[in-house]
């Protein structure tokens, strides 16, 4: 798919992501709004082996959503990918509907696991990794984390077990909007120079300036791999990318916008 379609794409999962958070009247709209151009990338790009009418294939690459409150996001993408039809968008955080409010590989299509204890995602990935080494699987495995998530110890003993099992077939990407929950990394924990910290738990780093700019998204993820070491993409996003009234605004983490509101962001994302 050519730039300018995935560049489409993204304003289509970012017209989702409002519209199933407006539905449910709850859902976290602005870390998945700054992870947009990460998911429709590696989905409709990178990923190799992935097909909604074979989502079980076992040489599939695998996608874990270490920051599962990012849902929406993930939703959108697979919708659009062909997963699952739009109308499930009006269940979203419905009982026994297929889009909980974090992922569920029970119910959900095309995801690969259940997300949203913060850290384990990450600690997943890495056992699909080395799950892959072990039985010479050519599976790469991704994942998506959180800079509020790197609050959490579980990121950094899951960073020291891929740098030590050598899985260069690991890819972390940090959505780093530098907002968390209540307020910025700085004023909760700050994560100081998470470069230097990253390239000294043994990760080969990469780091994108604009991590919701399309080409500098696919370079990184494009980049030659380092043969050996695990790779960790630095992507410096923009919390609720694409709605200018949530952009880098802390309190759009986890509340749905009214119909007002939701009307005036899918107005400018129509495009």
């Amino acid at each position: 798919m050519d730039i300018q379609m995935l560049q489409s794409t993204c304003r289509q999962v970012r017209r989702d992501i409002i519209t199933m958070v407006a539905k449910a009247g709850a859902g976290h709209p602005g870390g998945s709004l700054s992870c947009t151009e990460a998911l429709v990338a590696l989905y409709f790009d990178v990923m190799k082996g992935i097909d909604p009418k074979d989502d079980k294939n076992p040489n599939r690459d695998r996608f874990v959503l270490s920051k599962g409150h990012a849902a929406p996001a993930l939703y959108g993408t697979l919708c659009e990918r062909g997963y699952f039809g739009r109308e499930e968008f009006d269940h979203f955080r419905q009982l026994h509907g297929i889009l909980q409010g974090h992922p569920d590989v029970k119910k959900c299509p095309g995801v690969d696991a259940s997300t949203g204890s913060l850290g384990q995602g990450i600690s997943i990935a890495v056992g699909m990794a080395l799950g892959a080494k072990k039985t010479g699987n050519p599976a790469h495995v991704y994942t998506i984390i959180g800079d509020g998530e790197s609050d959490e110890g579980l990121v950094w003993e899951a960073s020291m077990a891929a740098a030590h099992y050598k899985l260069d077939n690991l890819t972390v990407i940090l959505d780093y909007n530098g907002l968390q929950i209540d307020g910025s990394n700085d004023q909760v924990m700050s994560l100081g120079n998470i470069r230097a910290k990253a390239e000294a738990f043994g990760y080969d780093v990469i780091e994108v300036a604009d991590g919701n700019d399309m080409q500098q998204v696919l370079d990184a993820l494009h980049a030659p791999a380092c043969p050996g070491k695990p790779r960790y993409i630095l992507m410096h996003t923009l919390k609720g990318k694409g709605v200018s009234y949530m952009e880098g605004q802390v309190g759009w983490h986890g509340k749905a916008p009214n119909q007002e509101l939701a009307e005036q962001a899918l107005k400018e994302l129509e495009g």
